[in-house]
């Protein structure tokens, strides 16, 4: 998979922005706040249909447009396929190949991609909900069926919520507790199928950009002594009081650790950087080798908190996997990747190639 193309209009500070990035390494380079995450969030946002950094679409648009509108070409083997994100006054469109039927699935399936962005330690330090969506994200490229089993899922979970907040029926309650407990049991499982099938990537990558052994732990959200039906039994009265459910695999996590330390806690910014990277790049090693294709990787300051040897480790990772690359650093720095990269400079929300 390449991104042959990317053009947008009225994206935060870019008026109008158009990239033909190379299928290999891509650099864009300028200084701070000219327009260069600002790019890669809108590439992501053509391939996610939101923002990496969690923006609302009013605080996407440049000062005085209504909508922004964003468009890519992507080549896979053979076929090529457009897609077309427009967001703001009239709400979300996408496009894929024409069709204005489709949600942001689509796009994440015709464009697959990760990022690496400054915020990547949250992914590590912060609570567990970047975890679990990590997690499915893994499981949306590599188990069929996936994202209509956790929509399904997540309806079943909504459900048994209202009726802990609204309905004291005991009997009620019971029979929505076996609807969503089947559900939650088969989530639980791919989850936990495909994170075993991505340890050893973990481990081994862990263990490169590190240099100490790395743990990874799945909690399933539930105690492991328990079935799920026992503890939501055991936690009906508590869930009635707080109105929502506690245990289930919306509740799950990975417990991360380095060299016997929990990883969260005691491991340096740049250490919890690095193992971000381990899990970012390994679950991208795991769906590329199951799609039989690259994906994009985007780096936003991949320099940043790390020191040149570090740096090199991680660069070294990247490179291995083979996938496209568009990177921003502050200087055109050609000793980032192996080989010369295609690069672009930016200023101003004004992206120019340089020949």
């Amino acid at each position: 998979m390449t991104l042959l193309s990317f053009s947008g209009t009225d994206f935060r500070c870019l008026e109008s922005v158009t990239l033909e990035p190379g299928p290999g390494y891509n650099l864009v380079y300028g200084s701070n706040a000219s327009g260069k995450t600002s790019l890669l969030e809108a590439i992501a946002y053509l391939g996610r249909g939101k923002s990496f950094r969690g923006a609302s679409a009013g605080q996407l648009l440049r000062h005085g447009s209504r909508d922004f509108l964003l468009r890519g070409r992507v080549q896979d083997g053979d076929r090529l396929s457009s897609l077309g994100v427009r967001n703001g006054s009239g709400g979300l469109e996408i496009s894929v190949d024409g069709d204005r039927r489709c949600g942001a699935a689509a796009l994440a399936a015709v464009l697959p991609l990760q990022i690496v962005d400054p915020d990547v330690h949250d992914l590590v330090a912060a609570g567990p909900e970047g975890r679990r969506r990590y997690l499915d994200w893994m499981a949306f490229h590599v188990e069929h069926g996936y994202l209509a089993l956790w929509r399904d899922f997540r309806r079943a979970l909504r459900q048994r919520n209202t009726v802990l907040r609204e309905d004291t029926e005991t009997a009620t309650l019971a029979g929505w507790d076996r609807e969503f407990e089947e559900l939650a049991l088969r989530v639980d499982e791919v989850r936990t199928r495909v994170l075993e099938t991505a340890r050893e990537a973990l481990e081994n990558t862990g263990r490169r950009l590190l240099g100490e052994p790395v743990a990874f732990e799945y909690q399933r959200g539930w105690p492991a002594d328990r079935s799920l039906a026992a503890a939501l039994q055991a936690n009906r009265q508590r869930d009635r009081q707080l109105g929502s459910t506690q245990s289930g695999p919306q509740r799950a996590d990975i417990r991360l650790s380095s060299d016997e330390r929990q990883a969260r806690k005691r491991v340096s910014r740049g250490q919890q950087k690095l193992l971000a990277c381990t899990l970012i790049l390994s679950a991208a090693a795991v769906v590329q080798a199951h799609l039989g294709r690259p994906l994009l990787l985007l780096l936003d300051d991949p320099a940043a908190e790390l020191d040149r040897h570090s740096l090199s480790r991680l660069m070294a990772e990247v490179s291995a996997l083979g996938c496209q690359v568009i990177a921003t650093a502050l200087h055109a720095d050609d000793t980032l990747f192996p080989e010369p990269p295609t690069l672009f400079h930016v200023e101003q929300g004004v992206l120019t190639p340089i020949r």
